[in-house]
């Protein structure tokens, strides 16, 4: 249920990173508790489940003036996913990487985006990558706006149902609702972040040749057991049957001396051909793990929070995918709340690390 002027629910961005090697993903805050480990909140919620929000992408961040100056980068998704906006198609004479041709619906979509200053002169446009079934697009809002960015997507919505009604009578005409309620939001918040997102809309049509591609390095699988844990994998899983895999855990107590040292001495094991597995917790472990990646060698990395449905690796760990040197575990489900790991689940990932890999710790 969308809620453009902000409301009880709002929407923040999350990312775990390892080196720079980050994994994205949605948390959604509500109004009651933020703890989902709270008592209190989990018996308010057996008394309350009529009340209970269900995470969503599509809620506004709580407190935010969405009608104030802002960048943002917007998605809106056809209903049903249906590819009515155009075709995929790979390099060719003219396209050094795959590109998205657009159909009519989709020219007519692209032409409304552009018409968007018109009617909304605080407004400039940086950025749009129409795909298949979803568009995306940066807007920069330079003044105050008489009405919020809920009003702007909701007018660009009407601007295209009128344009495709000159569709009408054609095989192009798209049958039923264009769009699906709502929209995703993310909102500018730090140095670098706009020409990150700009990258991520070129390199769009690129990411989906390379998941339609090599599908199954994207799939999550559900249900695989290591040792008595069940989990759900990403990525090239056939790294668990590589014969040399190695934990890597460091004491959060190391000197920056001595997580150097332990760097180098995990990454002598990776250029001997090793598999290194962690779950990232340490500071230590994050420095080894994020400089083998890097360095290019195949990596086993064990999440806390699990996988939402559409979830995909987010920048230079999709390429490592693609690649086949990343596996990501989920040992637990997706969450969509921020939650501090706890001793126990350190204690469970560090267990499932060293199950993985067969054999003792290789501690720093």
């Amino acid at each position: 249920m969308n809620n453009p002027d902000g409301g009880e629910q709002g929407l923040a961005l999350f990312c775990f990173f390892i080196g720079e090697v980050w994994l994205e993903t949605k948390i959604v805050t509500t109004f009651v508790f933020m703890d989902n480990s709270n008592e209190r909140r989990k018996r308010w919620i057996e008394a309350h489940p009529e009340l209970v929000v269900k995470p969503s992408m599509k809620r506004r961040k709580v407190g935010h003036d969405y009608s104030g100056v802002a960048i943002y980068m917007v998605t809106l998704c056809i209903e049903g996913r249906r590819p009515l906006l155009g075709t995929l198609c790979g390099p060719d004479d003219r396209h050094v990487t795959p590109w998205v041709y657009p159909s009519q619906v989709g020219m007519q979509v692209r032409r409304a985006w552009q018409e968007i200053p018109q009617y909304h002169p605080q407004v400039r446009l940086l950025g749009f990558q129409l795909m298949p079934d979803h568009v995306h697009g940066i807007i920069h809002v330079t003044a105050p706006m008489p009405q919020h960015l809920g009003r702007l997507i909701q007018g660009f919505k009407k601007g295209c149902r009128d344009a495709i009604k000159l569709l009408q009578g054609t095989q192009e005409m798209p049958q039923g609702r264009l769009w699906e309620d709502g929209y995703n939001d993310r909102i500018l918040q730090g140095a670098g972040q706009l020409d990150r997102w700009i990258k991520y809309l070129n390199d769009n049509p690129r990411r989906l040749w390379v998941k339609r591609h090599h599908a199954d390095l994207f799939m999550q699988r559900s249900g695989i057991v290591i040792g008595s844990t069940s989990v759900t994998v990403m990525g090239n899983r056939f790294l668990l049957d590589y014969p040399y895999k190695v934990a890597v855990k460091c004491s959060r107590r190391l000197s920056e001396r001595e997580i150097d040292a332990e760097c180098q001495r995990f990454l002598g094991m990776a250029r001997n051909g090793a598999v290194l597995v962690s779950p990232c917790i340490s500071p230590g472990e994050k420095e080894i793990m994020g400089t083998a990646f890097e360095a290019g060698y195949p990596l086993i990395i064990l999440l806390e929070n699990g996988f939402s449905p559409y979830q995909k690796p987010h920048g230079r760990q999709f390429d490592a995918c693609s690649q086949g040197r990343l596996l990501l575990i989920a040992p637990w489900p997706h969450h969509d709340d921020h939650r501090k790991i706890t001793r126990e689940q350190c204690n469970a990932l560090n267990s499932l690390a060293r199950a993985i890999s067969g054999n003792d710790w290789h501690k720093g």
